[in-house]
Parts: C-alpha cells; sequence; structure tokens
C-alpha cells in the first residue's frame, strides 16, 4: 500500500499554469527529466496530461520518494519512471546504466531560490550534458529582473529566505543568465506566470537553440 502522498498547495496552484505553457512549447512525444520532484505533484500531473512524454522525476534526497510513487499511482499514470537520487552538484546526474541517456525537457520549478548558488551553475552545467540536441531546460520561479521593478511580495519572500538560510535568496536573472552562457545555454524564452513567478526556456546556444 502506498503512504499518503505529500502535499504542497503551491505546487496544487500553479500546476495548470504551468502545463498551459507546456503544452504549447513541447512536441507530441518526448522523455522529460525533473529536478527537485519535490512531492511529485507536478510530474504526476504533466504526466497524465502529456501521455506520450516518459517522465524521470528525481531528488536529493529519497525521503518524498513514496509521495511521488503515490501521486503517480493517485493520476493513474504509467509513464512515470521509478525516482532516482539525483544531486545536481554531482559530476554526473544518472546511474551508469539509466536507459534514457539524454533528454528533451529538463525540467526544474523553485530551487534555485532555496539552495545555495552554487546549484545554478551545477543546474545549467548539468543540463547542458543531458540535454538532447535540441532539448530545453524549463525553470519555474520568482526571479529579480534588473529591467522590471520587483514586487513587494517577492522583495519579502526574498528577505524571508535570506533569513532562514543567507545562501538562499531569490537570484537575479542577469546573473542566471550568465551562468547558462558559460555553460552553452541561452534564454530562448521567458513567460510571465502567477505569483510573480517566470517560467524560462533555455536551449543550446547556435543554430540548434
Amino acid at each position: 500500500m502506498l503512504p499518503q502522498p505529500d502535499y504542497s498547495s503551491a505546487a496544487d496552484r500553479n500546476k495548470q499554469a504551468i502545463l498551459d505553457v507546456l503544452i504549447k512549447l513541447l512536441p507530441e512525444r518526448g522523455n522529460a527529466l525533473e529536478i527537485a520532484t519535490g512531492t511529485g505533484q507536478h510530474v504526476a500531473w504533466f504526466a497524465a496530461r502529456l501521455p506520450g512524454w516518459t517522465w524521470q522525476p528525481s531528488d536529493a534526497q529519497p525521503d518524498g520518494f513514496g509521495s511521488i510513487n503515490a501521486w503517480a499511482a493517485e493520476q493513474g499514470v504509467g509513464n512515470v519512471c521509478a525516482p532516482l537520487v539525483l544531486d545536481v552538484m554531482a559530476s554526473n546526474w544518472l546511474p551508469a546504466k539509466h536507459p534514457l541517456e539524454l533528454f528533451d525537457l529538463i525540467y526544474c520549478a523553485n530551487m534555485l531560490h532555496i539552495s545555495p548558488w552554487a546549484t545554478c551553475a551545477a543546474l545549467m552545467c548539468g543540463s547542458a550534458q543531458q540535454l538532447a540536441p535540441s532539448g530545453q531546460l524549463i525553470t519555474y520561479g520568482p526571479y529579480l529582473d534588473d529591467a522590471v521593478p520587483t514586487s513587494p511580495g517577492n522583495l519579502a519572500f526574498d528577505h524571508s529566505l535570506r533569513e532562514r538560510n543567507p545562501a538562499w535568496g531569490i537570484r537575479r536573472l542577469e546573473d542566471v543568465q550568465a551562468q547558462a552562457a558559460n555553460a552553452g545555454l541561452q534564454l530562448c524564452a521567458r513567460h510571465a506566470m502567477p505569483a510573480n513567478n517566470l517560467l524560462l526556456v533555455w536551449a543550446r546556444q547556435g543554430p540548434s537553440a
């Protein structure tokens, strides 16, 4: 019997808005790797509504794997792989005999602001290694943009994050772009999302992007 799944109210609120963008961006079929899957609400929701995609959930800690499996079972999907331990700071993200070597989509929501800054460079470098030639990295969450006034809500959120952990905080979009460029990725599209969040699409620099 599967355990009771964990629940995130934020994931429940934003899952459909994110899916609406994914449906417009993605082809009918592909392989997706989710970084920092958390409760599993996103991957189960997406898998049920994008059945042509195979989804590989992952997280740095295995504590939530029961919840991921429970949400997949609740959605009745068979296109979600067993979750795997993946630390973005590791030099090799996947086990040696993993059946999927490259991914058409790497999806990472709400990680960069609740992890040390070094994880940003690691996410970009690892994604550059694991993306298929025409693959996309999609990141979702709050960002500070020099060209756009920061909302009072995001300012307060950033302050609360840094009080909890000085290594956390909402990242400047320009800084994230610089880390992406170092890894050979460029920002291809940005989508304004509810609650002052952004969905950002990254791809390889050059003709394949």
